[in-house]
């Protein structure tokens, strides 16, 4: 072959080419690096009519180049390796050769010449602009460059998971080195997995998500998981040394609020509810601290313990209360007496639905020893899908609302929840009196957000109440940030793809990379990069009820409604007073 440098206007695609004539090709991963550095492989040609060539291999290079071309008003003539002209088998086995040459090397193989353009004074920013990564991914790609060799000749080989060799990017030289050390030996056992990364941090990872303290100004050191959402402080001790601080200074404003005492638990000690009753603040209320292993603190406000209620109720509230004298009626008769009574009263309620609307209403704000109630937290991983929810319209329209029923009932404004919000004397009762002097329909307003306080996320009476009330989640859901990124898996890419942008768009980016396909569904969701944008497009397994859109199956949503189809005949309207209630 004879190399020259060809002019772009006397260049076309051939017939021959591998990757056909007809389509223009994905320049998402090859265009950053052809603005940085040009043509660096020469296109492999032969000669055409008129002094024109033909383009055998390199089509994503020329597409590539004629962007640029348009882009800077010109481009210099390409390298070119031309080839003996007329012979199309010959022309067809070098666009085969050239093609699969061009698959990506292996992991460790471009982590380790990462590595080397480091060494040869290469910045992350520059390594991610010729390559068309970002910063992340870079830096992702030299944690694993700057393992021990030994440990990626391991992965390479297929000794270790990719979870493994991951986590030890975790890891120090002397704790690889260390590492090595127990695969060598034949006694001892190696963590590998989810159990190396509690091995690195002395047993248990603690994130810094869960420190108290402001990490900025934490002196110790931290490690980031690049391949994760997480970082991890590196010394637990310097760790809970900070976070203890941190919650005497609690405990301390705490007291200073008028709290009378501020219980911090052992570590790993669990608060029961079942050991604890409510109590307010201004009967005596205490704080319960919980701590846990992975450095979570969590502050129970209100409680005393049960057999603490029992003395305060029996008068022992101190060594100096006076003995008590017997009482006049014994235990037993107190049982009859206290049975027979609510045997009345309960009947009596049977003819009382407003009393009883009140009172259930009174039991699942405060609870009762025959009443537990759970909040719903809402809790997740990711930050990033924590802030999705919380700005979303669905969650401002409710937090309005339970802000409305907050001070209807008198709570404190500031209160999370109207659960749990009730610190006035009486408990259940106290709470009643309020709830006696409603009308009905403030009373029914309070009943929604009760409920929706305590609907369990992922359950299948949530799937039953969006089927029953025909939730509309068009009006209430979009997104166009944070569901892209969770979406990692191609043909699930390529499906949305063909619902959102069309069948073709999808079956020309099917071989693209999930990242590429992940920007063309930012692009439809929010009309960027020439896409058109797609009004109300709602994902499937948002709809009530759910579909998927695969055949794999294994989605909560669609197989919970599925269990419960047979229950749910058709979607319900809420009555018009219940509406306007709500």
């Amino acid at each position: 072959m004879e190399l020259k440098h060809i002019d772009i206007a006397n260049l076309s695609v051939s017939p021959a080419n591998m990757r056909g004539i007809a389509k223009k090709p994905d320049l998402t991963n090859i265009l950053p690096s052809v603005r940085a550095r040009g043509i660096l492989v020469p296109l492999i040609v032969r000669a055409g009519a008129e002094g024109c060539y033909e383009i055998v291999a390199g089509k994503r290079r020329y597409h590539a180049a004629l962007t640029v071309a348009e882009e800077q008003d010109g481009i210099d003539p390409l390298p070119c390796a031309v080839m003996e002209a007329g012979d199309d088998a010959a022309a067809l086995e070098a666009s085969l050769i050239e093609n699969i040459a061009r698959l990506d090397p292996d992991e460790v193989n471009r982590c380790e010449a990462f590595t080397r353009l480091v060494r040869e004074g290469r910045d992350i920013e520059a390594i991610g602009l010729t390559f068309g990564l970002t910063s992340l991914q870079v830096k992702r790609t030299l944690a694993i460059g700057n393992l021990l060799p030994r440990i990626r000749g391991l992965y390479r080989t297929d000794k270790i998971d990719v979870v493994t060799m991951r986590h030890l990017t975790l890891a120090t030289k002397a704790q690889q080195r260390e590492w090595l050390a127990l695969i060598d030996c034949p006694e001892k056992h190696a963590p590998t997995g989810s159990q190396l990364r509690a091995w690195l941090f002395g047993g248990s990872a603690i994130a810094t998500k869960v420190a108290l303290f402001d990490v900025g100004d934490y002196t110790g050191a931290i490690v980031s998981d690049l391949f994760g959402e997480d970082s991890y402080f590196a010394d637990a001790d310097d760790f809970w040394a900070t976070q203890m601080a941190e919650v005497e200074k609690q405990a301390t404003f705490y007291r200073d609020t008028g709290w009378t005492e501020v219980v911090v638990l052992e570590r790993g000690a669990y608060f029961n509810g079942w050991e604890h009753e409510r109590c307010p603040k201004k009967k005596g209320g205490k704080v319960f601290a919980v701590i846990s292993h992975r450095g979570e603190i969590a502050f129970h406000e209100g409680y005393i313990t049960v057999k603490e209620a029992r003395q305060r109720a029996k008068g022992a509230m101190g060594a100096d209360a006076p003995k008590l004298m017997r009482p006049e009626v014994s235990a037993a008769l107190g049982d009859y007496i206290d049975l027979h009574r609510h045997a009345a009263a309960r009947v009596s309620l049977l003819s009382e639905p407003g009393v009883a609307l009140r009172m259930m209403v009174a039991h699942a704000i405060v609870g009762s020893p025959l009443w537990r109630i759970d909040i719903e937290k809402q809790r997740t991983a990711s930050d990033a899908i924590a802030e999705s929810v919380e700005v979303s319209a669905s969650e401002a329209a409710f937090d309005a609302k339970r802000r409305a029923v907050l001070t209807l009932l008198g709570f404190d404004p500031e209160t999370h929840t109207v659960v749990g919000g009730y610190d006035g004397e009486h408990g259940v009762a106290g709470l009643f009196t309020r709830l006696a002097a409603l009308p009905d329909d403030d009373v029914m307003s309070i009943l929604p957000v009760v409920m929706g306080e305590t609907l369990a996320v992922g359950s299948a009476e949530m799937d039953m109440l969006g089927q029953l009330l025909g939730t509309d989640m068009r009006a209430c859901w979009q997104d166009d940030a944070v569901l892209p990124e969770l979406i990692r898996d191609k043909p699930l890419l390529t499906a949305i793809i063909a619902e959102v942008a069309g069948a073709e768009v999808a079956e020309a980016n099917a071989e693209a990379t999930a990242k590429v396909q992940r920007g063309i569904l930012v692009d439809c969701l929010t009309g960027s990069n020439g896409r058109a944008k797609v009004e109300g497009w709602l994902p499937r397994w948002f709809a009530f009820p759910p579909t998927g859109y695969t055949e794999r199956g294994g989605i909560g949503c669609v197989e919970r409604s599925t269990a419960i189809s047979a229950l749910v005949a058709e979607p319900v309207e809420a009555e018009p007073e219940m509406r306007e209630a709500a």
